[in-house]
């Protein structure tokens, strides 16, 4: 009886030490880039104060931007993402900039006012979405084709309302899921 114990902790351990290991290569074994499935994440809806998920947005092409109040850069880009939600939206473009400030709400509501932002604004103080999507700082965005894969990754802030993202993001639409 008592082997079997034995026989037990060992595979537990095995089992526990390969789990440890698995979590800590993922980034390795999945990296978050183009040609990948984009991770799902959950973020809380500044307006409906519920939680919110990638996956309300299936079927759908998907600007996600991570970005922070503080960060310079992301200040930047964000009326180059505004104008491109207002030519786009209607097309069907969904934006869903997610904040990583790690204070209330109340400050990334005052951003979004003083910028006269009208895209989805999510907020995720733990900073959960930033270990999903491998960043390596603020802004990053990823565009979603209506597969939830991956397109295009930029890390720094860009020109969202540029001839060339524009095109993109036009084809995207004109593509329908499969």
């Amino acid at each position: 009886m008592r082997k079997q114990w034995i026989i037990v902790g060992l595979v537990v351990g095995l089992l526990t030490a390969g789990a440890v290991l698995g979590l800590k290569l993922a980034p390795e074994i999945f990296p978050v880039e183009v040609g990948a499935k984009a991770p799902a994440f959950k973020a809380l809806d500044l307006d409906s104060r519920d939680t919110v998920g990638l996956a309300v947005y299936r079927g759908q092409v998907v600007l996600v931007n991570i970005w922070a109040t503080w960060c310079e850069p992301c200040r930047v880009e964000m009326p180059s993402m505004q104008r491109l939600h207002e030519e786009l939206g209607p097309a069907g473009l969904k934006i869903v900039a997610v904040s990583i400030d790690e204070g209330g709400a109340d400050v990334v509501k005052e951003f979004r006012r003083e910028y006269g932002l009208t895209f989805r604004i999510l907020h995720d103080p733990s900073r959960t979405i930033e270990r999903a999507y491998q960043t390596t700082g603020v802004p990053e965005s990823f565009v979603l084709n209506r597969e939830g894969v991956i397109v295009k990754k930029v890390i720094g802030a860009t020109d969202w309302n540029s001839a060339a993202n524009r095109d993109l993001i036009r084809r995207l639409l004109a593509q329908r899921g499969g």
